[in-house]
C-alpha cells in the first residue's frame, strides 16, 4: 500500500508545482516524500498549468516513485479547488502517494478528497486554523487519514500569534495534534517548515522540539534540509547502544521483568527500545 512508505516518511519537501524540471530532482533527494505543490507556492496564473504539470509527471511515474508523491491541493473554499479534485479523479489508474488538504477543518472536506482521489491514497490534513485545531479529533478519524500535519505559520496568523523563537505560544498545539494521533491510531504528525532555508541550527533545533513532542516528521521547503531533519530524528548512537543492551538482557531474563542499569525494565520500556532500533 502506497501509505506505508509514507506513514514512516521523517521528511516531506515540498516542490513547486509550476516547476516540473525540480520534480525529479526532489525524488532523487532522500526525502521520505515529495509534496507536489499546487497551492502557496504557486501564484494564480500559474495554477492551471501547474496542475497539468503534475497530472503529467505522476501519469509517467513509475509506482516505487508515486508511492513516495503527494499533491497538495487548493483548499475548499478556493477557485482552484474543484479542478484539482478532477485531476486526482484523472490519476485514480496511476495512484499518487497521498494527498495534502491545506487548511482542513472539516472531515465532509476530507471525504470528497478521498473519493477523487481513490482507494489506497494516504490523505494528510494540514492544521492551519483555530477550527482545524478544535476538529483535530475528528479530521484524525476520518477515513483514509495517514497523518496529521501542522502548518504553524498559517495558525499564528489566524489566531493573531506571534511566537518566540522558542516557539513556546504553539507547544499546546503541537501537544493537542500528537495526542489526537495517537487517540485515533494513527503515525505520529509531520510538524511544519523552517523558513529560513540558510540556517541549519534552526532547521535542527525546531525538528529536535518536533522529536522529542511526539512528531515523527517534518515539512522541508529545500533539499539541503533533509539530510538536517533525517539527522535530528535519527536516534543517537548512544541510544542505540541502550536500546540493543536492554533487548539482549531482555532475551537473558526470558520474559520476566528486570532491572538494567538501576531501572526496572518493563513492557513501555521494552517497546521504545524496539522503536529505537526501527530503520
Amino acid at each position: 500500500m502506497n501509505a506505508s512508505v509514507l506513514a514512516v516518511a521523517r521528511s516531506l519537501l515540498f516542490v513547486p508545482g509550476h516547476r516540473p524540471e525540480r520534480f525529479g530532482k526532489a525524488l532523487a533527494t532522500e526525502a521520505g516524500g515529495v509534496i507536489l505543490d499546487l497551492e502557496d507556492a504557486v501564484a494564480p496564473q500559474d495554477k492551471a498549468a501547474a496542475r497539468e504539470y503534475v497530472r503529467a509527471f505522476v501519469q509517467q511515474a513509475e509506482p516505487a516513485q508515486r508511492a513516495r508523491l503527494l499533491v497538495r491541493i487548493n483548499p475548499v473554499d478556493a477557485p482552484e479547488h474543484a479542478g484539482d479534485l478532477q485531476a486526482l479523479r484523472s490519476l485514480r489508474d496511476r495512484p499518487l502517494g497521498g494527498v495534502v488538504l491545506p487548511k482542513a477543518s472539516d472531515a465532509n472536506t476530507l471525504a470528497a478528497v478521498a473519493e477523487a482521489a481513490g482507494p489506497g491514497v494516504a490523505l494528510l490534513p494540514l492544521i492551519e486554523s483555530a477550527e482545524g485545531w478544535a476538529q483535530a479529533d475528528a479530521l484524525a478519524r476520518a477515513p483514509g487519514v495517514l497523518r496529521l500535519v501542522f502548518g504553524h505559520l498559517d495558525f499564528q496568523l489566524d489566531m493573531g500569534m506571534a511566537a518566540d523563537e522558542a516557539q513556546t505560544e504553539l507547544m499546546p498545539v503541537r501537544l493537542a495534534l500528537v495526542a489526537a494521533s495517537r487517540r485515533a491510531g494513527l503515525a505520529p504528525p509531520v510538524d511544519g517548515v523552517t523558513p529560513d532555508v540558510g540556517n541549519a541550527v534552526a532547521c535542527d533545533t525546531d525538528t529536535r522540539r518536533a522529536q522529542r513532542l511526539g512528531f515523527g516528521g517534518k515539512l522541508c521547503i529545500h533539499p539541503g534540509q533533509v539530510a538536517l531533519v533525517h539527522t535530528a530524528f535519527a536516534p543517537s548512537v548512544a541510544e542505540r547502544d541502550w536500546a540493543q543492551r536492554v533487548l539482549l538482557a531482555n532475551d537473558t531474563a526470558q520474559g520476566a521483568v528486570f532491572q538494567f542499569e538501576g531501572r526496572m525494565v518493563d513492557a513501555p520500556v521494552l517497546a521504545r527500545a524496539r522503536r529505537l532500533l526501527l530503520p
